[in-house]
């Protein structure tokens, strides 16, 4: 038994050892100067271990030992899986089985990754015909030692059993579920270079199908078969080169099998593949950059590919194509040029691609030779071509049709004739946007938005937000919110106030493309006005009529107003898929109607008329619900003005059913609630008032797990705290029944034991925060009538931020009367109305300042960057979405 082991230890050591020397051999070079040597050489590497173990373990001969996927094609990257395949002819007995074991085992004994299917030739035919995964696993297979007569005989079945335009077929839907996966889109700020759009996977899609249709598997065999040119196989294998360095670079910086470009990495890549910073942009920004042509390159020869494999593949009847006119023609549904040089002869046929696609639906797509002339066509664009009123009114032409703007808009820029035409929309394509809650590039970001617009036009998406849906439906002229749209980031990252920049750019190209004077001044207000509308719904008080009259007299009128609704929607939905939600829908909707009848009435209502109309309306919502005539008088007649210019009357409404019959309550009132088509928790808290009440109940919510993101607090005359909260929880529970109560009645339980407040959750700083810090700023500034104080913070998220912030408040005695925090991705931007705590001089002012910037600051060496007065650092002047 001793020996036995013996010998297994000096054949674990001895294999340890050949694996550790090869792979040292392998990487000694910098693996990026030839990345597909270094897979291939990874890939010999494990089949000569494979083989020397296969033969030490006397494995029967009968057997076949196949390495299959990634392994079979003989790429191996540094943390990939191996796959391999054990063929058997037949089910194997007992014994084979134990040594099947022990062959396994001893693999992952010396640090192999092994993933391993033991399977006789039916199964493997079997399981294949319903496993899509399986099938495409062993198109690849590849033999590596044992009975080879049993991996021709599997070969040869396995080649008859996969039916090419099955196979098409499924690997085409597998695709589009892989791009869903990914928002359809290679241009997020942390794409995976394997699995997103542009990725590897579109190159392995490619050699898979065409290895089961019988056209070999290499691009060099793809030339000779006529689906590829040589230009274009020049240029695949140097997008495959590059996107193979940066996946075996993530390897070897992540240590293990990580294929997103995540912010941690992308600095270090960029200076392992070469790159420089650029003035103010930085290597990785460089990187991304060419890692985003890259991946659009590879996304237009996969859909090139994708169709001539189709047309191979599927042979059709042949039939006369349809003439369409001089340059243009329909062939099986696709738009065809009518020779390859149609573009050179007449440039301006390039936008009358685009027209012809939007004025016919008949046609479903362009040919492979279309998109390859187009692809080259951007060459032809220059200043005679941008100034020539033919392709200007065809181009204008695209915004005002009814059908495939944004799909026509969004082709030319992947085909990059957007860029082209538009140079200073070309400058941001590919562009990142380093502001931790945009989630793509800056040109990806504006096709999001034009995406968001669009779906508000389509019936079939009036589900997803009715409200706009209406609106652009009765809006005139909507098709100049679309040229907005394409304007309004266009000045991104050329310093400066990016909105002003953009409307001074967009009155440019809407007066040299025919456009009115009304049309374009509409178009450049929106695009110098696109941030301002979310700026006032979520840091101003929406229910002081002054807020509204301030917003109205920007707006100007109801065609304005509507538009920048739209706009406004589309660019925050856009923004990324976790920044939108219902709460954030709910401030604009009420802007944009109080703003919408302070228009129509053309004066500003008076305060005691907002107030009557509120009272008004939560009385007929009390008889609704049964509550007795004058119920609510005992509980009005102890609340101030305030508490009913910032509540809406469905909320004073829900108050006033709860508390009406126990105003002098000796205990605590906690009431929660949600509400159809409404996201997050409404909290209702009501009870004596105590000087660090909201600092307790900002500490609950925080232990509890949620975010407050809409806060009131009202003292009433005879001493009672009224504080209502709006809360989300990221971890989904905002409908749970079951949370409700746990609030009602945990948070009851602390008030009525006075627990003090608990220290806030720790938690590490964020790797987006990590590795792009955002500088704390704070501004205390007096309202016009001198009574409150607003406290604006913007800063990197983190769980008890606003505990923090209360704390401070407290300390100074200021009394805290509304609060908005809005998230935006890894930033969080609070604006709290406050009164007292010395807030009234300018001393105080600066006082509280340098205390929040001390508690704001997230490590020691900040908090030592802090002065010791005059802490207050200007906030920026852009806002934000």
């Amino acid at each position: 038994m001793k020996a036995i082991s013996s010998a297994r230890s000096e054949m674990l050591a001895r294999y340890k050892s050949r694996l550790a020397l090869g792979s040292e051999a392998i990487y000694r070079e910098r693996p990026v100067k030839a990345p597909f040597r270094l897979l291939r050489e990874r890939s010999a590497l494990i089949d000569g271990v494979l083989r020397g173990l296969w033969d030490e373990m006397e494995i029967p001969g009968e057997l076949t030992l196949a390495a299959v996927g990634g392994y079979g094609r003989g790429e191996l990257w540094p943390h990939s899986d191996i796959d391999i395949l054990l063929l058997l002819p037949k089910a194997p007995d007992e014994a084979t089985a134990e040594k099947l074991e022990r062959f396994i085992r001893l693999l992952w004994d010396i640090g192999l990754k092994v993933g391993q299917s033991v399977r006789t030739v039916e199964d493997c035919l079997g399981e294949a015909s319903g496993d899509l995964t399986i099938r495409t696993s062993l198109v690849e297979a590849r033999p590596l030692a044992g009975n080879r007569a049993l991996f021709e005989e599997f070969e040869s079945k396995f080649s008859a059993r996969v039916d090419p335009q099955n196979f098409y077929t499924a690997k085409k839907l597998e695709q589009y579920e892989r791009y869903l996966r990914y928002q359809e889109s290679p241009y997020s700020l942390e794409p995976n270079c394997k699995e997103s759009p542009g990725g590897l996977r579109d190159l392995q899609m490619i050699l898979w199908i065409a290895k089961a249709a019988g056209f070999g598997h290499s691009w060099d065999e793809m030339v000779r078969h006529g689906l590829i040119t040589p230009a274009e196989k020049e240029s695949i294998e140097q997008g495959e080169i590059f996107l193979q360095r940066v996946r075996i670079l993530l390897h070897l910086h992540s240590g293990h099998n990580e294929d997103r470009l995540l912010f941690d990495y992308q600095e270090t890549l960029a200076r392992e593949l070469g790159f420089n910073a650029i003035g103010v942009k930085r290597a990785s920004e460089c990187m991304m950059r060419e890692y985003y042509l890259t991946a659009k390159k590879v996304v237009q020869f996969n859909t090139i590919l994708l169709q001539n494999l189709g047309t191979a593949i599927f042979p059709v009847r042949e039939h006369e194509p349809v003439r369409i006119d001089e340059d243009f023609q329909n062939t099986y549904q696709l738009l065809d040029i009518v020779h390859e040089n149609v573009f050179n002869a007449n440039p301006r046929a390039i936008f009358r691609t685009f027209e012809l696609m939007q004025e016919h639906s008949e046609l479903k797509g362009l040919t492979s030779r279309t998109i390859r002339a187009l692809w080259r066509a951007h060459a032809l664009i220059d200043d005679e071509f941008r100034a020539d009123s033919e392709n200007r009114a065809r181009f204008i032409g695209i915004f005002k049709r009814d059908r495939c703007v944004l799909i026509e808009l969004r082709r030319m820029n992947d085909l990059d004739i957007l860029g082209a035409y538009l140079p200073k929309f070309g400058a941001i394509v590919g562009q990142m946007q380093h502001d931790l809650f945009h989630a793509y590039t800056v040109d990806q970001h504006t096709m999001q938005v034009l995406r968001g617009l669009r779906r508000f036009s389509l019936p079939e998406f009036a589900h997803e937000y009715p409200f706009c849906s209406r609106l652009i439906s009765e809006i005139d002229a909507s098709w100049l919110i679309y040229v907005a749209a394409l304007f309004h980031d266009i000045a991104k990252g050329r310093g400066g106030f990016h909105p002003k920049l953009g409307a001074a750019d967009s009155r440019e190209f809407c007066k040299t493309h025919g456009l009115s004077e009304e049309e374009t001044e509409r178009v450049a207000w929106l695009v110098e006005n696109h941030l301002v509308m979310s700026g006032v719904a979520q840091k101003k008080d929406i229910s002081d009529p002054d807020v509204i009259s301030g917003f109205a007299s920007i707006a100007g009128d109801a065609w304005r107003l509507s538009a920048l609704l739209l706009l406004t929607v589309a660019d925050i939905r856009g923004t990324g898929p976790k920044i939108w939600n219902g709460w954030k829908g709910r401030l604009l909707e009420d802007l944009f109607n109080e703003t919408s009848r302070f228009l129509l009435s053309d004066r500003k209502p008076a305060p005691q008329g907002i107030l009557r109309e509120r009272r008004r309306e939560a009385q007929r919502l009390l008889r609704y619900f049964a509550v007795e005539e004058n119920a609510e008088d005992a509980l009005w007649e102890e609340l101030g003005t305030t508490y009913f210019l910032r509540n809406a009357p469905d909320e004073i409404a829900w108050h006033t059913r709860v508390l009406h019959y126990r105003t002098d309550s000796d205990t605590p009132i906690v009431k929660a609630r949600t509400r159809p088509h409404d996201e997050g928790i409404r909290v209702l808290v009501y009870t004596k008032d105590q000087s660090d009440l909201f600092s307790r109940l900002v500490s609950f919510f925080n232990h509890a797990g949620y975010n407050i993101v809409d806060a009131k607090i009202e003292t009433t005359r005879h001493g009672y705290a009224l504080d209502s909260f709006l809360i989300f929880d990221v971890g989904g529970r905002d409908g749970d029944r079951n949370m409700i109560s746990y609030i009602e009645h945990e948070l009851f339980e602390r008030l009525i034991r006075s627990s003090p407040p608990d220290a806030p959750i720790s938690s590490r700083v964020s790797r987006q925060v990590r590795y792009f810090p955002i500088q704390p700023h704070i501004s205390v500034q007096p309202d016009e009538k001198g009574l409150y104080c607003i406290l604006s913070i913007s800063a990197a998220d983190r769980p008890g931020l606003l505990y923090a912030i209360a704390k401070v408040l407290a300390k100074h005695g200021a009394d805290i009367h509304t609060a908005k925090i809005v998230t935006l991705g890894e930033r969080i931007e609070d604006n709290v109305l406050v009164s007292g705590g010395g807030l009234d001089t300018s001393a105080g002012r600066i006082q509280m300042e340098t205390e929040l910037l001390a508690e704001l600051a997230e490590n020691a060496e900040a908090r030592r960057a802090i002065p010791d007065i005059g802490g207050f650092i200007p906030p920026p002047l852009t806002g934000e979405k």
